[in-house]
């Protein structure tokens, strides 16, 4: 008999019985259960639990706060249940067929988007420090910048803008690359299919509202324009 034995029975019937379990896994404090019907599942009698913490349901996975120990828990919960557990991944994919649309929307956007989030903050903060050594006055009786008394920050604000400039100005082709790799299609593919966005061969789109229409570059087909 293992130490959350008769927790570990509990949560099972409550839960609506292995049956009803379609995949589980846990994270650091929760148990992480897809269920066939939700509906069966007993919050008020787990909740009684001794060892659960509280429930929610979140993203087609239905949780149960277990604490710091939820690795034990979860070796006699799946030893008793007879189930075999799946990774954080496989349990993800599951609660798909439990999720509304917009809530598979708004995952598949969350996929997309969450590789981006290092380089974007990459770029705010070079572009925000760019900001306070080149734009804010604080030396001479505040009349001058950083940039402007040393020769130094002058040429580490011109590096920067390298960069800075770079994440933004080219985030399209991470967004196609990212959202290539979420498809499962070729990667390669939507990298070039980014940088074609960003060519310099299409007009720039801060001189749009600058460029006459008969200036404005256009593909002659012969029969119709693009």
């Amino acid at each position: 008999m293992g130490k959350y034995a008769q927790d570990c029975k509990d949560l099972l019937e409550y839960v609506g019985g292995r049956d009803n379990i379609q995949a589980v896994s846990h994270c650091v404090t929760r148990m992480r259960f897809v269920l066939v019907d939700s509906q069966k599942a007993n919050e008020d009698r787990i909740n009684d639990i001794p060892s659960a913490k509280g429930t929610f349901t979140q993203a087609g996975q239905f949780q149960v706060i277990i604490g710091n120990d939820v690795q034990t828990f979860y070796n006699e919960f799946v030893a008793l249940a007879d189930i075999e557990g799946v990774s954080k991944d496989q349990l993800k994919q599951g609660a798909k067929t439990n999720q509304t649309k917009l809530q598979k929307i708004m995952g598949d956007l969350g996929e997309i988007f969450a590789p981006l989030i290092p380089a974007l903050i990459c770029g705010g903060l070079i572009l925000g420090f760019r900001n306070i050594i080149d734009s804010v006055a604080l030396f001479e009786n505040g009349t001058k910048t950083l940039v402007e008394i040393s020769q130094f920050w002058s040429g580490v604000d011109s590096f920067l803008w390298l960069i800075g400039e770079a994440v933004f100005f080219f985030l399209p082709v991470g967004i196609v690359w990212s959202i290539t790799k979420k498809m499962g299609t070729t990667q390669i593919l939507g990298i070039i299919l980014g940088i074609t966005l960003v060519s310099p061969q299409l007009l720039n789109a801060y001189a749009v509202a600058n460029t006459a229409a008969a200036d404005i570059p256009v593909w002659n087909f012969g029969y119709f324009q693009i």
